[in-house]
């Protein structure tokens, strides 16, 4: 307890002393805050939001994700490099809903000398999901729709923030939404190809909740909504039954999760007679390398969709 209040301490120390830094240079004539070739400078926690936001901006923005592939946002800790990132930004976007628990003191500093947004608390509480405890399932961007709304809000702030640039942002927001709404028809189409009795999907953590509310899938999450949970016994034996009463072929692993657990449920139904195979990696947390078509959140959720609809015997390429 007494090195975690040491840590927290530091950390807090070292925000004031950056922060302290970041406002004597600003005053210095030099515009620290922001890129160097006149873009607004956008930091964002997930390429989820970095991603679309620097499709939203256009040239107009620089956009920076300090949480890459394979990075679980609810472990994460900001780094000395992360806060100087944050400090030195014009606008800070987060997710929220706790997505980004170890990070809330950070976004309240910051949030002091700069705009800060939570970007998924602009969704309603009643399009929110919550798990048996009563937490809110913070995987908002699974459900198409909701995610618009959270994107919606960025791009509204930016608009508030940089009212000559406003037309161009919600020109290219409009063109985006409609790549979005293009998404989700194709991904209604090959979901909807699953056999009834096949539709269950199976992951490491409860992270898919909002895609099973959005495709009719029934979802099993071994960890809940955070990678911190711990899995008993009780939860693979659990997930194997179900697995044996639907005739499930696969399972999945996550880009961002460990896949010991997944490996257990597959040898545990196999000792019960159930052969499941892996159906494939999944984004979850994350999404995949920059400059690859699953570094894009379209690219990223098409290959969900693919994999998973493939896997549980429908389509999919």
């Amino acid at each position: 307890m007494l090195s975690r209040r040491v840590t927290k301490l530091g950390m807090l120390l070292m925000m004031v002393f950056i922060l302290l830094l970041s406002a004597c240079s600003s005053g210095s004539g030099d515009v620290a805050s922001g890129a160097k070739d006149g873009k607004i400078s956008i930091v964002t926690t997930i390429a989820q939001i970095a991603e679309p936001l620097a499709v939203i901006g256009g040239d107009r923005v620089s956009v920076t994700s300090l949480m890459g592939p394979g990075v679980d946002p609810h472990l994460y800790n900001a780094t000395q490099g992360d806060i100087a990132k944050m400090s030195s930004a014009d606008i800070v976007f987060y997710s929220g809903l706790h997505l980004e628990g170890n990070l809330t003191e950070v976004f309240e500093q910051i949030g002091k000398s700069k705009p800060v947004l939570a970007v998924a608390e602009a969704i309603p509480p009643e399009k929110r999901l919550k798990d048996e405890k009563g937490d809110i399932d913070p995987h908002v961007w699974f459900d198409i729709e909701i995610w618009k709304l959270a994107l919606d809000s960025a791009a509204e702030e930016l608009k508030t923030e940089y009212p000559d640039d406003a037309a161009l942002f919600e020109e290219n927001k409009t063109a985006y939404f409609a790549k979005l709404d293009e998404l989700k028809a194709e991904a209604d189409s090959l979901m909807s190809s699953i056999p009834e009795n096949q539709r269950v999907l199976v992951t490491a953590h409860d992270a898919f909740g909002y895609f099973g509310r959005m495709f009719d899938l029934d979802v099993v999450g071994l960890q809940g909504l955070s990678t911190e949970d711990e899995i008993g016994i009780t939860d693979v034996d659990d997930t194997i039954s179900l697995l044996l009463e639907h005739q499930v072929p696969a399972v999945f692993v996550e880009s961002s999760v460990n896949q010991n657990s997944i490996n257990a449920v597959i040898e545990g139904a196999a000792s019960r007679g159930l052969e499941v195979k892996l159906g494939g990696e999944l984004f979850s947390d994350a999404m995949g390398n920059e400059g690859t078509e699953e570094g894009t959140y379209i690219g990223m959720y098409r290959h969900n969709v693919n994999t998973i609809a493939k896997a549980l015997g429908g389509g999919g390429n």
